[in-house]
């Protein structure tokens, strides 16, 4: 018996500097094979923020390699073809995406930004655990779909119900 290949995640926030960035790290190292996650912003601002990773290592996620970047390179003919693409953030469900070849199975998994939260810094670390564990919780909600025995519009309705969790 074979291993299928993996499917190509693309998470997709405006800044790509967190919450896309988490949701990578984590699909990448929970899908164990099965899942190849990347990220990209519309506006990527060229850099992780210190506390997304921070929280990645807090929570025993690998940071290494992770860099934010446009989702240009993700729409060039030689980038990986992408079997979901998910928006994490609401501006980024609203702007004109890329046209992804192949035709990908869409959701939007909004998460509110922790970098906007203002405060002292625990109140700024609180916010990224939080936006951590839910992004956790829907990336194992997506790791349980029977991929294998459902059809594509049945796909795409479960991934995009898992954002409304």
């Amino acid at each position: 018996m074979t291993t299928p290949p993996a499917l190509n995640v693309l998470f997709i926030c405006t800044g790509n500097s967190a919450r896309s960035i988490l949701a990578e790290a984590m699909l990448n190292q929970l899908g164990r094979g099965h899942f190849r996650a990347f990220s990209a912003g519309s506006q990527p601002r060229g850099r992780v923020h210190p506390l997304a990773l921070q929280t990645l290592r807090h929570l025993h996620f690998d940071d290494t390699g992770l860099s934010s970047k446009s989702w240009g390179v993700f729409a060039e003919p030689d980038a990986p073809r992408m079997d979901f693409v998910i928006t994490v953030c609401d501006q980024a469900a609203g702007e004109v995406c890329p046209v992804w070849p192949g035709q990908p199975i869409t959701a939007h998994w909004g998460v509110a930004d922790p970098a906007a939260v203002e405060g002292s810094d625990d109140a700024k670390r609180h916010a990224f655990l939080d936006m951590a564990v839910t992004l956790k919780r829907r990336t194992e909600f997506l790791l349980a779909l029977p991929l294998a025995k459902l059809e594509t519009l049945a796909i795409q309705r479960e991934v995009r119900d898992i954002g409304k969790r």
